[in-house]
């Protein structure tokens, strides 16, 4: 008797290059690295940040610019004319489906 394999598909892992979208596409180059991992070395006292200007106006600042929420997968059942509306606003519907879901729960924390 022989065994069947199964009929789920097992979900290609990317590779590591694959899995960043944004950042600096090309590698640093030796000389770069050098310095960087020279002052990573230093102590902060001994950096010259002499030409650095003070930031004095921080009415621009965006608190939370870089904080990105861990996403899980989730199979859920929307009723097709909500799912149609949110996709007829173009590309990123998910993103906006999920940007409501998150307005209705802040509206009503406790």
């Amino acid at each position: 008797m022989e065994l069947e394999e199964s009929s789920a598909r097992e979900r290609p892992r990317p590779m590591r290059s694959e899995t960043m979208k944004k950042g600096n596409p090309e590698p640093l180059t030796a000389k770069l690295q050098a310095e960087l991992e020279a002052l990573a070395a230093m102590p902060e006292s001994e950096i010259d940040i002499t030409e650095m200007p003070p930031i004095t106006d921080w009415s621009n600042a965006v608190r939370g610019a870089f904080y990105r929420p861990i996403k899980r997968p989730l199979s859920l059942r929307v009723d097709a004319d909500v799912i149609d509306w949110f996709q007829r606003q173009g590309q990123g519907y998910q993103t906006r489906m999920n940007a409501a879901l998150r307005e209705y729960v802040e509206r009503h924390r406790e």
